[in-house]
């Protein structure tokens, strides 16, 4: 265990300018000979996103915008638009095979190359896990859109399997779109999904299994009767995507949702009810609508328990359920949620908090996320999220690289029980199956304006858990920023920021800085927030590297904790056991391979911060070919 006596760090006030101190000693890993073997074999991986800048005036101008990839065919925006023709090469940093190589996950599910977008399906089915994907199976930028397929048995090692369906008939040449499966009572397997017809228009499709008895689910068949749904009156051809889940309402007939909108700004759920998967009818109300929040795609609706643990089927409802409702706005590339409660007698959602309704409230992830979807394991009665990271980077980048876009480590979905107004999301226990050797550090006191290495040896595959706590030194009055993140974690005040330097390099000319920042409400209690600055993640410039943040309850029996997953360029941060989530995707240059350390800081001018961190060493997932 390391104590507070054992450091004596500077200022981090001199982070950008003088190279850390030697990192305090430390317990050695429990690693065997085979592990260390194994790390070693792991070290080139993965990677995504952010800009790098010593200040916001140092940003250089984005290039001319383009329409992105997508627009036009009536979907979300499948390239960054700022830096998608950038140069028309690889960019204009000087990025080599060695920095790409780094940026491959090694726990994150990814396919063998090119490009990735929504989750789809997902569903448990004999014994296998099934994940399929937007896929395009010809380049690393959009389009060709198929469903890649893969499974799992136990959500962390994959296996890729031959593609479930392509773009090969009239109701979905241009385009195999997102969708839901959803299993009967009788075991039978019906997949919704979304086609873009030869007319350019967005239709609803049904495919089935071939042979129910396949574990793999290997041959799908389209209904020969597609498309089931076409848009009805009032909505646009290209406004109208992504089936739910289906769920049964207290008829006996089945629901599902739609995202859509109204004009430009009411973004909407139309709901259909159903008997057999072919025929529909549109009810004469929307499950629920939202002023100003544009376009709903990507639509998810699921119950959650208010007193339980376990996770719900989509069909449950009734005492002690909360509902979940989810859409990713395509105006502005964000997964926003609320909770409230769902009536069944006449299919309409009420928000428990109309201040924070969907779009106008809660997000699921406050960082590079989009496209998410839910499905209800009944292998282990558990809720599981999936969620697509996207790139910020130029597509020359991608096509050097040879691949665009990661989906997040799936995550378990509840109610939070100690604030009743937010879900808790946490990676999936399989999780801990990677951990090898652990480090622990406990007591590590940080005095205003310290920084400390933190001794773990490799740090680009890291599973780390951090609890600080904050004591005053004065007066606690303290202000932040608006959004309480600010410009960065070089912005100080009283109280904050502290917290944790990812991937950052021994001379801290790249690090990615995720933590706590502190004020003091007026009336009196203090106001927490959490977050990730990617403004000095790396030196390249040729991509976009915001402050992503929120604020987060921190009741007054906690300390400030978080949990930090790092697989080379992506970053998944779960504040307060998961009340807040960020996803960061980094492009560093220099803090990669064995370059790559962990630091603790504390930027805060009146506060010490006490921290006691454990850190696991991570394995890489085995994702591969089926045998």
């Amino acid at each position: 265990m390391d104590t507070a006596s054992d450091l004596n760090p500077p200022p981090y006030t001199a982070l950008p300018d003088h190279p850390p101190p030697s990192p305090p000693s430390r317990k050695p890993l429990n690693l065997t000979i085979a592990t260390i073997v194994s790390l070693l074999l792991l070290v080139s991986l993965i990677t995504l996103i952010p800009d790098h800048t010593a200040s916001p005036a140092a940003t250089p101008s984005p290039p001319a915008f383009r329409l992105p990839r997508g627009v036009a065919e009536g979907v979300s925006a499948k390239s960054y638009p700022y830096v998608s023709d950038s140069a028309g090469s690889a960019g204009s940093f000087n990025w080599t095979n060695a920095m790409f190589s780094w940026q491959r996950t090694a726990f994150h599910f990814q396919p063998e190359g090119n490009w990735m977008n929504d989750p789809n399906g997902p569903l448990y089915h004999k014994g296998w896990y099934h994940l399929f994907y937007q896929y395009n199976p010809e380049s690393a930028v959009w389009g060709n859109i198929s469903w890649g397929h893969a499974v799992s048995r136990d959500l962390i090692h994959w296996l890729y399997l031959p593609y479930s369906m392509v773009p090969d008939q009239p109701y979905d040449v241009n385009g195999v779109w997102t969708g839901s499966a959803t299993i009967l009572p009788d075991g039978r397997i019906v997949m919704l999904y979304t086609g873009d017809t030869i007319d350019g228009v967005q239709v609803q499709n049904l495919a089935y299994p071939a042979n129910l008895s396949d574990p793999l689910l290997l041959n799908w068949v389209k209904f020969p009767g597609n498309p089931v749904l076409v848009p009805p009156p009032g909505i646009g051809p290209k406004d109208f995507r992504d089936p739910t889940t289906a769920w049964l309402g207290p008829d006996g007939k089945w629901r599902i949702t739609i995202g859509s909108r109204v004009g430009t700004t009411l973004g909407i759920a139309l709901v259909y009810t159903t008997d057999d998967f072919i025929k529909y009818e549109l009810l004469d109300r929307y499950l629920h609508a939202v002023p100003g929040t544009g376009m709903w795609e990507c639509v998810d609706f699921y119950p959650v328990s208010v007193d339980g643990s376990k996770g719900l089927d989509t069909s449950v409802n009734g005492a002690g359920v909360k509902h979940v409702l989810k859409a990713s706005l395509d105006d502005t590339k964000l997964d926003h949620y609320a909770i409230g409660t769902y009536f069944g007698n006449n299919d309409t959602w009420v928000p428990d908090n109309p201040e924070e309704d969907v779009g106008i409230g809660l997000k699921l992830d406050y960082g590079r996320y989009y496209a998410s979807k839910t499905f209800y394991d009944q292998n282990k009665e558990r809720r599981i999220l999936w969620g697509w990271i996207n790139e910020t980077d130029t597509e020359a980048n991608d096509l050097a690289k040879g691949w665009a876009s990661v989906q997040t480590v799936p995550r378990t979905v509840v109610f939070d029980k100690k604030t009743g107004s937010n879900i808790i999301q946490w990676p999936v226990e399989e999780v801990e199956s990677l951990r090898l050797g652990s480090t622990e550090f406990t007591g590590v006191l940080l005095e205003p304006g310290s920084l400390v290495q933190l001794d773990v040896g490799t740090a680009t595959q890291l599973d780390i858990s951090a609890e600080f706590e904050l004591e005053a030194l004065g007066s606690e009055e303290a202000s932040v920023s608006d959004d309480g993140c600010g410009g960065g974690a070089v912005e100080r005040s009283n109280l904050g920021p502290f917290g944790l330097l990812v991937l950052a390099h021994q001379s801290l000319s790249e690090l990615t800085p995720i933590y706590f920042n502190v004020a003091n409400s007026s009336k009196g209690s203090r106001e927490a927030y959490f977050c990730v600055d990617e403004k000095r993640s790396s030196k390249a410039t040729d991509f976009y590297k915001p402050v992503y943040g929120s604020s987060i309850p921190v009741l007054e029996d906690e300390n400030f904790s978080m949990r930090v997953l790092v697989d080379h360029s992506i970053v998944e941060s779960f504040g307060q056991g998961g009340r807040r989530v960020i996803t960061a995707r980094i492009y560093p240059t220099e803090a990669i391979y064995g370059a790559a350390k962990l630091f603790l800081f504390n930027n805060a001018t009146s506060a010490n911060v006490k921290a006691t961190v454990k850190v696991w060493q991570l394995n890489s997932a085995f994702i591969r070919p089926f045998p």
